[in-house]
């Protein structure tokens, strides 16, 4: 079972208003974003990177307090389009973001509620990729399913069917490490529902070879 990446946009592009009808709670992740910007030294200064930003722009106020400044990408234009309205100050991209290559480094990545849509095959390179891209000490939050073992299935709760896979806790954590990341915090946040989130931090000290993989 593979994604169709043009299904997952078009999906997103059709429900993005979904997130500003009064329907979908505005404290959804902030309080897990805080909690991992608290790993963080006091007003770092530097570049934050949404990663599946969506249109709801909940989590931009926190970041700006930590002194960081934001950009996002998202594989729907509607999301971005939405976005960019809500917060003109917000460099964002319109992207695949398997893909897509950042062209900097970053204090703080969020990946909330996004990289469940990937396909198994890309999730580790993507996580890879994304934790290269943090500053020695730069942390990185993302949810996940939270199953012993890597799986993918299509959900259609939020109408169209969408896409969903996870590489398992052993799995995420194996990329973790792999990555030069440790593991700072791993919670279950929606019990009885299999929802993850893990806070890694880049270690203090990068390597010659991770240098040059960005």
């Amino acid at each position: 079972m593979a994604p169709d990446n043009n299904a997952i946009a078009s999906a997103y592009d059709a429900i993005a208003e979904r997130w500003l009808d009064g329907c979908f709670s505005p404290d959804n992740g902030v309080r897990q974003h805080e909690q991992a910007l608290a790993f963080l030294a006091p007003a770092a200064d530097g570049w934050a990177l949404n990663v599946g930003c969506g249109c709801s722009t909940r989590l931009n106020a926190p970041l700006r307090a930590q002194g960081l400044r934001i950009e996002g990408v998202d594989i729907s234009a509607r999301m971005i389009a939405l976005a960019a309205q809500a917060d003109p100050d917000a460099i964002l991209h319109h992207a695949d973001f398997c893909s897509w290559q950042p062209e900097r480094r970053y204090q703080f990545i969020s990946a909330w509620d996004s990289i469940w849509h990937v396909g198994l095959e890309q999730q580790r390179p993507l996580m890879l990729k994304l934790m290269v891209a943090l500053q020695p000490g730069g942390v990185f939050i993302f949810s996940a399913g939270g199953l012993d073992a890597a799986d993918a299935h299509i959900d259609s709760t939020m109408g169209p069917p969408v896409y969903y896979s996870t590489l398992g806790i052993p799995g995420l954590l194996d990329a973790v490490n792999e990555g030069g990341c440790v593991c700072r915090h791993l919670e279950f946040d929606q019990l009885p529902h299999k929802h993850l989130f893990m806070v890694v931090q880049r270690k203090a000290a990068s390597t010659a070879s991770d240098a040059g993989q960005i």
